[in-house]
């Protein structure tokens, strides 16, 4: 118990245990800070990931589409609907069904 009284007394190891408090609760980095921002980081990774493999598809595809006219008359088809003069485009279109 004495032992216990004199660290208390103790001015090195109080600024100490002040300086803990601080850092820890106080400060503007303190822990929750620090959590919420590598939370952040983690998120922002994702999406950096995301955006790389769109970017590289995206990629694949122009390439494909600059090299291939036949792909490219695909592609403009399927996704603009376009066609050629002589030509009647039917679009089908599914219902999803409905969950009871």
């Amino acid at each position: 118990m004495k032992r216990l009284i004199d660290l208390l007394k103790n001015k090195f190891f109080l600024v100490t245990i002040a300086f803990m408090v601080w850092m820890i609760f106080l400060d503007k980095n303190d822990l929750y800070s620090q959590y919420s921002k590598h939370n952040d980081v983690v998120e922002l990774e994702k999406q950096r990931d995301f955006l790389l493999q769109q970017n590289a598809q995206v990629t694949k595809d122009l390439d494909e589409l600059t090299s291939d006219k036949q792909k490219l008359e695909k592609f403009a088809r399927e996704k603009y609907l376009m066609k050629k003069d002589n030509e009647d485009i039917f679009v089908v279109v599914r219902k999803k069904k409905e969950e009871k």
